[in-house]
């Protein structure tokens, strides 16, 4: 009988632990991700947004000897001259882009690495046959894009994309910059405040973009808009009028 008693024991306590043991693995969390993988997703959740609100077309370029562009593209705008809601092809903005996805505040110097990017793209000389922005060489696509439209005539901006909020010097160092710049705060999409991709954080500009003089000439806002049945999102306004969000089918 006393045997009997303890196998019994032995059962229920290997019956029990089983299903502490069953509990405890379907709670586990999945791992995180890498720092690379999440800069990697980070930059397909910007692509994406800033094509579907944005009017923006860009492609990631990031890699090693990526010479500190992550993305690289055109933002498509109506003509000064002319209507909102005309729907034909529109101009464009060359858009040199890197982002961060990190959980510490964004420093001014990234600002300032950004700045020295755009500089040597603005300097360079593809008369030359070549180009301080050669590390794109061995994406065909972009080489062929940059060779074809990096002139005089293109203007072009400097795009910064983060994860996480800028500080204030960040904020002050690139309002005082002679460079077009537009930073965007993209919030972690599990975050309270953020539960989806649609929803930007904070987008702020300099005169040199959005100023009267600036390359928007001062008809365009970014707002944000309430949704019923679902999340604020991003949209364009130009010259106090909603502009439909356009780019074309083939870049």
């Amino acid at each position: 009988m006393l045997a009997r008693c303890s196998l019994l024991n032995t059962l229920a306590s290997a019956a029990k632990n089983s299903r502490h043991a069953k509990r405890y693995t379907t709670n586990v969390l999945p791992a995180p991700l890498s720092t690379v993988h999440r800069g990697i997703n980070f930059e397909g959740r910007c692509i994406a947004l800033l094509e579907r609100h944005l009017s923006m077309s860009l492609k990631r370029v990031g890699g090693k000897g990526d010479g500190g562009v992550d993305m690289f593209g055109w933002w498509w705008i109506p003509d000064a001259s002319k209507d909102a809601s005309i729907s034909g092809r529109r101009r464009r903005i060359r858009v040199i882009a890197q982002c961060k996805a990190e959980k510490k505040k964004i420093g001014p110097k990234y600002v300032r690495e950004l700045e020295g990017v755009l500089h040597r793209y603005h300097m360079s000389d593809p008369s030359k046959g070549h180009s301080d922005l050669e590390y794109l060489g061995s994406h065909d696509t972009f080489s062929t894009t940059l060779h074809a439209a990096q002139n005089k005539e293109i203007p072009f901006l400097g795009l910064f994309i983060s994860e996480s909020a800028f500080t204030k010097a960040t904020v002050l160092h690139a309002q005082s910059s002679h460079i077009p710049l537009l930073l965007l705060h993209l919030p972690p999409e599990n975050k309270p405040t953020s539960s989806s991709e649609d929803t930007l954080g904070t987008a702020i500009w300099n005169l040199a973009l959005a100023g009267d003089q600036g390359l928007l000439g001062g008809k365009m806002e970014i707002r944000w808009e309430r949704c019923i049945n679902g999340p604020n999102r991003p949209g364009l306004w130009w010259r106090d009028a909603r502009l439909l969000n356009w780019v074309p089918s083939e870049v």
